[in-house]
C-alpha cells in the first residue's frame, strides 16, 4: 500500500509541474522585420496578437484574426 501512495504522489507532482510549465510558457513571441511591431501567440487559446511599440516602453497589443491553416507536407515519392 505505501508503494501505491508513493506512486500517486509522484504522478501528482509530475502533473502539477507540467501544468505550471504550460501556464508559464503560455505566450510565444515572433519578431517582425520592423522593430516597431511583433506577433504574440497565445498557445492555450490559439489567439494571435499584433503588438506595437513605436517608442521604448509598454507595447499595445490588439487581436488579429488569422485565417487559413498550415497545409500538409508534400509526400516524397520513392
Amino acid at each position: 500500500m505505501p508503494t501505491l501512495i508513493g506512486a500517486a504522489m509522484i504522478a501528482a507532482a509530475i502533473l502539477l509541474s507540467t501544468l505550471i510549465n504550460a501556464l508559464g510558457s503560455r505566450y510565444v513571441g515572433f519578431e517582425s522585420p520592423t522593430e516597431e511591431s511583433a506577433w504574440l501567440v497565445d498557445r492555450l487559446t490559439g489567439h494571435v496578437y499584433k503588438c506595437h511599440a513605436p517608442q521604448p516602453g509598454r507595447a499595445s497589443c490588439e487581436a488579429e484574426i488569422a485565417t487559413g491553416s498550415v497545409g500538409e507536407r508534400p509526400k516524397r515519392e520513392r
